[in-house]
């Protein structure tokens, strides 16, 4: 995506004496040519959040393309790339990835999946860079923040639909007393997957208790997670039995262990526990689900759950 030369020039406005990091202000679109400054750059912020909706080219970095947020820490490149724990994962910022080391205006990455990759940097404004990887043309926005201003709740809402596949399954704990009579009163356990044709889920009617690994799914269908209009923390789902049309909910998040569904129809309050957490990049597990350009439709519908 880039055609021009890589532009330096850089301005250090000051250094805050209650951070660990070096604040450094960018003026117009240059980054120093000088590996210091660089990494001085990449430094000046506790957390770079991936705003993968922002990437412009055909082609990836698998390591960015899984990441929420990236954190150049001294050598050390960190990352969330779960949702599960965002916020008190290695203080707030995420698991040790790979190594970094920084060129003029460009940084080298050695990933622990990947393997190696050089970045060229660009200036956006004062809080955000472009990643541009000139092999795939292709070129990444990360927003800058420190980790005291930084929204780990609506990040987390932003990417609802990750967090429900950062579990192998969901395991209905709870149901109201009130509501009335429905079909999905049998369902026990859910599983959010991704696919090449779409996000689908699948239920089972195993008893409470069963090991993730002996439960027989029942059934298999597509899911959708909407907005709403106005209220930007309330989600609602829909899961599609052919057999009996959608079933429609409110979808709550008590906690990253904890998910609550209010079934409008009937009125009844359903709570799932996660089981079988995915913690991506650690030993024995997957490096993680890439990220893709997603925007939930928009529903307008008033909150219907009396809280």
């Amino acid at each position: 995506m880039r055609n021009g030369k890589l532009l330096i020039g850089i301005v250090l406005v000051g250094i805050l004496a209650s951070s660990c990091y070096t604040e450094v202000i960018v003026e117009d679109d240059f980054i120093e040519e000088s590996p210091i400054n660089t990494a001085l750059v990449l430094e000046s912020f506790d957390l770079w959040y991936v705003d993968i909706n922002a990437t412009k080219g055909s082609g990836e970095v698998p390591f960015l393309q899984r990441a929420f947020t990236l954190t150049f820490d001294r050598g050390v490149l960190r990352a969330n790339n779960n949702l599960v724990g965002i916020g008190k994962t290695g203080n707030g910022m995420g698991i040790s990835v790979g190594n970094y080391g920084t060129l003029s205006g460009a940084v080298e990455i050695d990933h622990d999946v990947d393997g190696l990759w050089v970045l060229e940097v660009f200036a956006v404004n004062n809080s955000t860079l472009e990643l541009y990887d000139s092999r795939s043309d292709t070129s990444y926005i990360v927003r800058g923040y420190q980790r005291s201003n930084f929204d780990y709740d609506q990040i987390f809402y932003d990417n609802i639909h990750y967090f429900l596949q950062e579990y192998e399954a969901w395991e209905k704990v709870f149901t109201s007393e009130e509501g009335a009579i429905n079909e999905f009163d049998d369902e026990n356990f859910l599983q959010f997957l991704s696919g090449t044709e779409g996000d689908f889920f699948r239920s089972s009617v195993d008893e409470n208790g069963t090991p993730v690994v002996n439960l027989q799914w029942d059934y298999e269908g597509d899911y959708q997670i909407f907005n709403i209009a106005n209220d930007p923390d309330l989600k609602t789902l829909t899961l599609d039995y052919d057999f009996l049309g959608n079933d429609y909910f409110e979808l709550y998040v008590i906690d990253d262990n904890t998910i609550e569904l209010y079934h409008v129809d009937s009125e009844t309050v359903y709570e799932f526990k996660g089981r079988g957490y995915i913690q991506y990049l650690k030993a024995g597990n997957k490096a993680g689900k890439k990220r893709s350009k997603v925007k939930n439709s928009i529903m307008n519908v008033t909150k219907q759950r009396k809280m």
